[in-house]
Formats: structure tokens, C-alpha cells, sequence
């Protein structure tokens, strides 16, 4: 059971990670890419608290990766970051009103259940 504590830990750290991202390149706004925006781009990230956030929570949960990898099979371990799409599709709906349609949904139960047969293929 504690394998499973660190992987939902390392999958809720990698998509609070992808939000903070997400609500600081929102403060930021579009931007086209362009050699005259890498620098004004680059201190606007450089100084976004979201952004600085998400890149720590990114850090944190590779060493929880690292942790899980000592401790399960990488074929084991990596279809359960798929949590993560489903954590951030619910999210994104609830932060970002971002839409849950019907197909997304469905894509969601998908994952679920391919999760749970990776899962039960462990046993």
C-alpha cells in the first residue's frame, strides 16, 4: 500500500504541477515566438510565482519517481502516471473552466480502467 501512497503522491505533485504552469503562463497571456520575446518572455516567467511553483513541484516529484522506480517495475509504475490525465482533466474543468465533454469523459473512464488493469496485473 505505501507504493501506491508515493505514486498518487508523485501523480498529484507532476498535475499541481501542470496547473501552476497553466495559471502562469495564463497571467502571462499569448505570446508569439520570436528571438526579440526571449528575453521580456523569459524575466515574465522568470518572476511568475505560478511558474516557479510548478517547476518545484516538478522537482519534488521526480525524487518520488526516483523513490517508486527503486521500489517497483518501471512496467508497473509508469501506466499509473495516466492518474495524472484524469486529476488534470477535473481540475482544469474546476480551475480553468475547462470543458468535460462527453468524450473526455469517456476518455477518463478509459484510463481508469486501463489503470486498474495495469494495476491488478501486479498481484
Amino acid at each position: 500500500m505505501q507504493i501506491f501512497a508515493l505514486i498518487l503522491l508523485g501523480v498529484l505533485l507532476n498535475a499541481g504541477a501542470q496547473l501552476m504552469l497553466k495559471a502562469g503562463m495564463s497571467r502571462i497571456g499569448h505570446f508569439e515566438f520570436s528571438a526579440a520575446n526571449v528575453i521580456p518572455i523569459g524575466v515574465k516567467v522568470a518572476g511568475n510565482l505560478p511558474i516557479i511553483s510548478g517547476l518545484c513541484m516538478y522537482v519534488i516529484s521526480v525524487v518520488v519517481w526516483l523513490l517508486v522506480l527503486s521500489r517497483v517495475q518501471v512496467s508497473f509504475a509508469y501506466p499509473m502516471l495516466s492518474i495524472g490525465y484524469v486529476v488534470n482533466a477535473l481540475a482544469a474543468n474546476y480551475f480553468f473552466g475547462e470543458p468535460l465533454t462527453s468524450i473526455r469523459i469517456l476518455g477518463i473512464f478509459v484510463i481508469i480502467a486501463g489503470v486498474y488493469l495495469v494495476a491488478q496485473s501486479s498481484s
